[in-house]
């Protein structure tokens, strides 16, 4: 089975380390800082939106592209400050790998440095391939990082999951023709509400059971 994994609100908690980031950017601009709350609820459509929203209605181009610039640049020197896996993630990872399950990450997030995350937190050698929102033409929703990932792995469609905290993955899995797995715990459980994925779990290892007790995750919501 392949089980693509969204990064930022699923495998890991990079919540404290992008506001500190984001807010450094609206302080180089002269600007207030924001909830974090609020920039959590920007995450998930990949770096150039969180920034565009972060900087208020109808931004210019050009403060948008000055900001993105800096903003990446900060964090990358200050990803990994605060960022660990979520409570449970690592163990369950291993034991999918081990267990012949194939593993991925498909993020909206820059790819060279959901890379390097991956990598600085133990995670790189369970998964087969990590794509990030430039390694494509278009991000996600755009189901072309699943079909790279299921041509990739010889994986069909019915042997195909995605897993992630939002709407976004959920919408991706629907567009590539895949089944969804939503997890509870990330930055926008919410947006469930409009886009029930096909399973939601509320911890790493109910993947796991679901895997153990049936052979595959089950089709019903829970």
């Amino acid at each position: 089975m392949l089980l693509i994994f969204d990064l930022d609100g699923t495998l890991i908690d990079s919540a404290r380390d992008l506001a500190i980031s984001m807010n450094a950017t609206r302080a180089h601009f002269n600007m207030e800082p924001l909830d974090p709350k609020l920039i959590y609820s920007y995450v998930g459509n990949g770096a150039p939106v969180l920034v565009r929203r972060a900087l208020g209605p109808n931004p210019p181009e050009a403060l948008v592209e000055e900001a993105l610039q800096y903003f990446l640049k900060y964090y990358r020197t200050h990803a990994l400050e605060h960022t660990q896996p979520y409570p449970g993630i690592q163990e369950s990872v291993e034991y999918l790998f081990a267990n012949g399950h194939q593993l991925a990450v498909l993020t909206n997030k820059p790819v060279r440095i959901s890379r390097d995350i991956i990598a600085a937190l133990g995670l790189a050698p369970h998964f087969k391939q990590v794509y990030g929102g430039d390694s494509f033409p278009n991000k996600k929703p755009d189901p072309i990082g699943i079909q790279t990932l299921m041509t990739d792995t010889n994986t069909h469609a019915d042997r195909t999951w995605m897993i992630g905290d939002s709407a976004v993955d959920v919408q991706t899995a629907r567009n590539a023709g895949v089944r969804s797995c939503g997890v509870s715990w990330g930055f926008q459980p919410e947006s469930f509400q409009t886009q029930p994925p096909d399973m939601l779990i509320s911890e790493p290892r109910d993947l796991v059971r679901r895997l153990v007790s049936n052979g595959e995750p089950g089709r019903s919501h829970s």
